[in-house]
């Protein structure tokens, strides 16, 4: 077993950073052609802006999924439920109940597409702010 005094292999006690060496490394600036130190550290600053601002909450990501699962549910059932009325009131050589439900699901999807556009749009124009800010 190796005594004290002996130094450990592979570590040299000069090259480890001070913290107030490493605080000079960490403000240094990267060079131009690093994008992707650049890429992680402005989405960095935007998720920090984010969570500082409050609307980035795990809260609002499941509030979201379940909009999204609505807005597909409801025209869904809508239009079994009108089908299936239809099926009993006026029978035809096909199903109301199968057709509507795909106009339902249709819409749904149509009404999901919107509410994830309208959000990404938001997404975009916080970044925009802060891309102007700094």
């Amino acid at each position: 077993m190796a005594s004290d005094d002996q130094q450990r292999p592979g570590i040299n006690p000069d090259d480890v950073p001070t913290s107030e060496e490493a605080q000079k490394a960490s403000e240094r600036k990267e060079p131009e052609g690093d994008t992707f130190v650049a890429v992680v550290k402005k989405k960095e600053k935007l998720r920090a802006r984010r969570r500082n601002d409050g609307e980035e909450s795990i809260w609002f990501g499941i509030g979201m999924y379940g909009v999204i699962g609505w807005s597909v549910a409801i025209p869904t059932l809508i239009g079994v439920g009108l089908g299936y009325w239809l099926d009993r009131a006026w029978p035809v050589y096909f199903s109301w109940t199968l057709t509507l439900m795909v106009v339902g699901v249709a819409i749904g999807c149509f009404n999901a597409w919107y509410w994830v556009s309208r959000q990404r749009r938001k997404i975009d124009e916080y970044e925009q702010r802060g891309d102007d800010s700094d």
